[in-house]
């Protein structure tokens, strides 16, 4: 049965539907094998369907992708199926999907890849919340494919030269349909490969607002399993470069010299420049890696500044300068040492500077300067905080932590705030670490000051020379592992910490917003994060007067001479009650005032804790069924007097 070219008439649309929110253009050739998944992700979008407009582009496939959409096109009426004779790459369909769309925004999807089923819900409300042209939702990769950039930060406009967006220039991201049409954006036509480079660069470059959600992955980047992605097939690389160069020239004429452009350019000399001198480069024959390395010099000529050389790793930097300098062998061992072997393991020089173990490294017959191999900027802190958790009034950390490349031989944990810095000495071994902070010697043996102090992280790495020769040195936040929240986990719970000759102060773990990274609240007069988060009550009054008050609370760290007493308050008197109190695991109590007879009235009920110097009164709230943990507990007494009250209450 033959597929007619225009399926719109298989799936006709009310005059009274509502304009679609969203179309999601799907340019499709011989993926059957994936269309399930793909297509699959859309008609599960908890969008309401009826706001979804979806348009699949059939570009000549011959795999049964044709019959398949025809069939979809009969169960979902909201499916659009376009035919058109193979064009050699996604430009000239997605196009034509552009062309036919009618939704207030686009969504272009790989007929390979998935939507996460609420993607197009969170992308088109932040785009309507912001005013956004573009949005970019979160990446991941699948199936053997990495996603080109890791968004974690929720913005609700960014710049491409404050934030990773222009890393991503692939089609996948939501655009306002308005905007392309003004700016008359369209895709290249005929192109396996960076078809959608020009088009990604010009919407980023010309876009008033673009904004960034990253709460959820939106958007999954699958690998193929018989290896035919477009960026993994074979190509004309020589023509790839000069076609490379059509399209920096027009960002070249967007945006001028300077730090902007430079950061552009980085990305482009990761991600296209640069890009084909792995394997690519190495299965040509001498002659054609000559070619190859003379149809990129132009653009390392005209690109390369001595600030984007910088910014690139050295594997990148080495392959630049080798063929802005013509070195042909040399750049065939840079290469051959990534793709076909490993280079050495980096190493700390007498000069203190860490370098990559690339061939050639000071070699008195190679034009390769140190700079092309220096990665000292490049070496960062790895580490985990695996647990954090009191033990009596001092805090143990246990972690990993390591220098990539040197490992590390010191580690140290350091308390900072304001301008003070305590370091506290760190076992480690074996890339593992365990560190005690104990707030009475935690000041270089002394107390630690009332504050908020950040914990930090610093491992030091030392060379053949030993702790005389040269070092390297680095320091990170502790960020908990643990992502439960603080209110979820005891050891963040505010406790009382002893702190010697200072006295005790009440001691809480928190952490920074949005990062995550670990804080310790000293607080000589517990204001600031308050004991007793749990502390509820019940009161029982008998008409004589006759009152029993219960409560109970959790109370880390309580010294055991530490007086617990209950406390009533009315508009002008305060009333300490006679108290006992019971200790059981895991630091919680129950305390109990029971009153023979009382004054009228209705009273606040407290509970005041005495520590040495540290003396707090805690709000009880009311417990029991129907009660919500924010009542505050009040005991009314019917009748009797009050100065006996007062007797009793001191005894």
């Amino acid at each position: 049965m033959p597929v007619p070219d225009d399926l719109t008439a298989a799936a006709p649309t009310r005059p009274d539907a509502p304009k679609p929110t969203v179309s999601v253009i799907v340019p499709v050739h011989n993926t059957r094998r994936y269309l399930d998944r793909s297509l699959g992700s859309v008609f599960a979008q908890t969008l309401d369907r009826r706001h979804i407009e979806v348009i699949a582009v059939d570009d000549g496939s011959t795999d049964g992708s044709a019959e398949w959409l025809a069939g979809q096109a009969r169960r979902h009426p909201h499916l659009t199926v376009l035919r058109q004779e193979a064009s050699g790459g996604a430009g000239k369909p997605r196009n034509a999907g552009l062309a036919r769309a009618t939704g207030d925004y686009v969504f272009f999807l790989d007929s390979d890849d998935r939507l996460d089923t609420e993607a197009l819900f969170w992308l088109t409300r932040t785009a309507q919340r912001h005013g956004s042209d573009i949005v970019h939702g979160r990446i991941a990769g699948a199936d053997g494919r990495a996603a080109p950039v890791d968004l974690r930060t929720t913005r609700a406009h960014v710049s491409v030269f404050d934030s990773p967006v222009y890393w991503t220039l692939a089609a996948y991201k939501l655009f306002r349909r308005s905007f392309l049409e003004h700016h008359r954006l369209r895709f290249v036509e005929g192109r396996l490969l960076a078809e959608d480079l020009p088009f990604g660069i010009a919407a980023l470059l010309r876009a008033e607002v673009v904004s960034v959600f990253a709460e959820r992955t939106c958007y999954y980047l699958h690998g193929r399993d018989d290896n035919s992605n477009a960026s993994r097939q074979d190509t004309d690389w020589c023509e790839y470069l000069g076609y490379i160069g059509t399209v920096l020239d027009r960002v070249a004429a967007e945006v001028p010299p300077g730090e902007n452009r430079d950061k552009l350019m980085v990305r482009h000399f990761h991600g296209e420049i640069l890009m084909p001198f792995g394997a690519p480069f190495l299965a040509r024959d001498p002659a054609g890696r000559t070619a190859m390395a003379l149809a990129a010099r132009p653009l390392v000529e005209r690109y390369l500044t001595d600030r984007v050389l910088a910014a690139l790793p050295p594997r990148l930097r080495l392959r630049a300068h080798c063929v802005r300098a013509g070195l042909d062998d040399e750049l065939t061992a840079v290469v051959r040492a990534d793709t076909e072997t490993h280079p050495d393991p980096p190493h700390l020089a007498g000069d203190g500077r860490v370098y990559a173990g690339y061939p050639y490294f000071r070699d008195p017959r190679r034009a390769l300067p140190d700079t092309c191999y220096d990665l000292t900027d490049r070496v960062v802190l790895r580490q985990r905080l695996i647990r954090q958790r009191w033990v009596g009034g001092v805090l143990h950390l246990r972690g990993t932590a390591a220098l990539p490349w040197l490992g590390g031989d010191t580690v140290e944990i350091l308390l900072r705030r304001g301008g003070a810095t305590h370091r506290i000495p760190a076992r480690f071994a074996d890339g593992g670490w365990r560190a005690a902070v104990d707030p009475a010697t935690a000041a270089d043996g002394g107390p630690l000051a009332d504050g908020v102090w950040g914990l930090k992280i610093a491992v030091t790495a030392h060379g053949t020379g030993g702790a005389t020769g040269p070092a390297v040195r680095r320091e990170a936040w502790l960020v908990p592992e643990d992502d439960r929240a603080d209110e979820d986990d005891t050891t963040f719970a505010p406790r009382i910490a002893g702190r010697g000759p200072a006295g005790p102060a009440v001691a809480a773990l928190f952490r920074s917003r949005p990062h995550g990274h670990l804080h310790l609240d000293l607080d000589r007069d517990g204001t600031r994060r308050p004991l007793g988060g749990d502390l509820r009550g019940t009161a029982h009054c008998t008409r004589s007067g006759r009152a029993t008050l219960t409560a109970r609370l959790t109370l880390p760290g309580c010294p055991a001479d530490a007086e617990l007493r209950l406390i009533l308050h009315d508009a002008t008197r305060t009333v300490a009650l006679r108290t006992t109190a019971e200790r059981t695991a895991g630091d919680h109590y129950t305390v109990r005032s029971l009153l023979r007879s009382g004054p009228p009235g209705t009273w606040r009920v407290a509970l005041r804790v005495t520590a040495g110097p540290l003396r707090r009164e805690l709000p009880v709230r009311t417990a029991g069924r129907g009660a919500d943990g924010t009542t505050p507990l009040t005991l009314t007494v019917p009748g009797g007097s009050a100065a006996g009250l007062l007797r009793r209450a001191r005894r």
